[in-house]
């Protein structure tokens, strides 16, 4: 199961520091989603992360960073659906997140996806579940819930068997990763989804 992290809408003291800890502990993908930052504001977060670190992030915004710092990818969203001009030598991954089964159906090309929200939402006041559990067990059936379908909305600890009965190849971790944003909190936060 791979675990993917997505950075909260604002930034945090000592964030490069957070990211480089949680990707040195287990985290696969670190998701640098800054909706409305700028340009320099979302460089000035990335120079702030050891290069090492570089081939595990996607960026949600400000694409050309991507190849500027040979990033992992790009996350292809309702702010930023078309993925970025060819750059020689480099050829970002490719996510997306989509709301619907009938969109994961279409992800040819995609390196993974996003499907949410799995569970009513932690970080998002009124954003509820959209799928019952039969419609997730149907999609799982159907292999539409396959390994490069990944699981957001909601996940805690609690949930993390029910998204491995669904098939997904792994969690998004937002709302519950981030409610103690000390080195010590993420660590244990990520932990804790990690061992069930």
């Amino acid at each position: 199961m791979k675990y993917i992290g997505i950075t909260p809408e604002g930034f945090l003291p000592h964030e490069g520091d957070l990211i480089a800890t949680l990707l040195d502990h287990g985290l696969d993908h670190l998701h640098l989603r800054k909706p409305g930052a700028s340009r320099h504001e979302v460089e000035e977060l990335l120079r702030s992360i050891p290069h090492r670190c570089y081939n595990r992030i996607v960026l949600h915004d400000h694409f050309e960073l991507a190849a500027a710092y040979r990033l992992a990818g790009v996350h292809l969203n309702r702010r930023n659906p078309m993925p970025p001009a060819a750059v020689p030598g480099y050829t970002p991954a490719l996510s997306r997140s989509c709301h619907t089964l009938d969109e994961l159906g279409q992800g040819e090309g995609y390196a993974y996806q996003f499907l949410s929200p799995l569970f009513d939402s932690l970080s998002k006041q009124g954003y509820r579940a959209a799928f019952t559990p039969g419609q997730l067990a149907e999609a799982a059936e159907r292999r539409i819930i396959n390994e490069r379908v990944m699981a957001l909305g909601g996940i805690t600890p609690e949930r993390v068997a029910a998204v491995r009965q669904w098939h997904f190849g792994g969690v998004v971790l937002l709302g519950y990763l981030w409610q103690e944003p000390t080195p010590e909190g993420v660590i244990d936060r990520l932990n804790r989804i990690r061992t069930v």
